[in-house]
């Protein structure tokens, strides 16, 4: 009666909204202070104050037709400015016409791989990565390779990558910082990445492509850079966000930048814009692009996630629980006391703690927490984790 696909993924639907619709049946049960959510990176930062007087301006403004369709690709003067803040990064010359707004960077990554895709080309992943990756390849007719990682870093496996870029590789996706690791890839790694490509679109005369996740690139500790994938990949597509850098999750505004090198640029970006439309989008939200235009140059604040960051990883290393310290993004992802990361998560819901098990993000053995939460949660949670330890000594 219904799509047999969809009904079949159902039933592996994602642990993330699983665990925070959890959080909201325990909450009324026992009050929302007495759980303590890490399951959804769902920002707690307000947007920064440029933000809100830009929607002020233009929720108030006399200006007509802010409220209109605009080309699909959205308002030029908005991909002008984002075109000039992503070159002064980089050597790399860019316009309003290397970029096309979308709704969210999911929308993005959609609008991207419907562009590139034939049926049954592949795109490597890099595990863990962000599970909706394999529902957004399945949509465009691809099919995900899944890579391991150095466990000991979470960098990727270069050897394994290389083994896994057949004839058939259309594109990588390299999602930095990462989520659910919170890992920043360094410089040397993308550049080794870059090279091994070099080498395989020569073995096989193909083209593949880099298509950067990077919602989190504004959201970094201890001095660390993000590098700039533009400058080290010549086929470079980025999909971005302001989801997590100007705290604007459910306004769903993001783009896609590509860069000039890309070989036939001018007919990709008319392919990103046609599929922006036939993809049901149409266009992203036209007073949300105008709000992101004005405050291009605006950040949140990062030393709330940092001091987060740096309460958990401490308390919980303490406790025993192995983790690489996060660079960047607001998640840590230890190793489970226990090889089974479900089992894990479900012991931990006895104490109100409500985790996410790595097996959600293609790696097991580990869990995800998103400390984008009230501190005093976190404080507060400590108790809870120190009885969960007491379990498995």
């Amino acid at each position: 009666m219904f799509s047999k696909e969809i009904i079949k993924n159902l039933a592996k639907s994602s642990w993330i909204r699983l665990m925070f619709e959890e959080g909201s049946r325990l909450a009324a049960i026992h009050g929302a202070d007495k759980v303590y959510d890490y399951s959804i990176g769902n920002p707690y930062a307000e947007p920064p104050a440029e933000v809100i007087e830009s929607l002020k301006k233009h929720v108030l403004s006399d200006e007509k037709g802010t409220h209109r369709y605009m080309n699909n690709a959205g308002y030029p003067d908005v991909r002008e400015k984002i075109a000039k803040s992503l070159e002064k990064d980089s050597s790399i010359k860019l316009s309003a016409e290397n970029i096309v707004m979308t709704v969210g960077a999911a929308g993005a990554l959609n609008v991207i791989l419907k562009s590139l895709l034939n049926p049954m080309e592949e795109v490597i992943v890099f595990a863990p990565y962000f599970v909706e990756y394999n529902s957004y390849i399945n949509n465009n007719g691809g099919q995900a390779v899944i890579v391991e990682p150095d466990p000991s870093t979470f960098e990727p496996n270069l050897e394994a990558f290389e083994r896994s870029i057949t004839s058939k590789t259309k594109a990588i996706i390299i999602n930095n910082p990462n989520n659910p690791t919170g890992v920043v890839y360094n410089e040397a790694t993308l550049k080794s990445i870059e090279e091994i490509i070099a080498r395989k679109q020569k073995e096989y005369g193909s083209t593949i492509f880099v298509i950067s996740d990077q919602p989190y690139a504004e959201i970094v500790y201890d001095n660390i850079r993000v590098p700039n994938m533009l400058s080290i990949f010549k086929n470079a597509i980025i999909a971005n966000s302001f989801s997590k850098s100007l705290g604007l999750a459910g306004e769903r505004i993001g783009y896609i930048a590509a860069s000039s090198r890309i070989e036939s640029i001018d007919l990709l970006m008319k392919a990103f814009s046609f599929c922006n439309r036939t993809l049901g989008f149409v266009n992203a939200p036209g007073l949300f692009q105008k709000v992101v235009g004005d405050a291009i140059n605006a950040k949140v604040d990062t030393a709330g996630y940092e001091k987060r960051r740096n309460f958990l990883y401490e308390n919980l290393t303490r406790m025993g629980f192995q983790c690489v310290k996060p660079q960047g993004a607001f998640y840590l992802f230890p190793k489970a006391l226990i090889a089974d990361d479900v089992e894990f998560v479900k012991r931990a819901m006895k104490y109100n703690l409500l985790l996410v098990p790595g097996s959600g993000f293609g790696y097991p053995g580990y869990f995800r927490m998103s400390y984008c939460v009230k501190f005093d949660m976190i404080e507060n949670s400590i108790p809870a984790f120190e009885k969960l330890v007491e379990e498995f000594k």
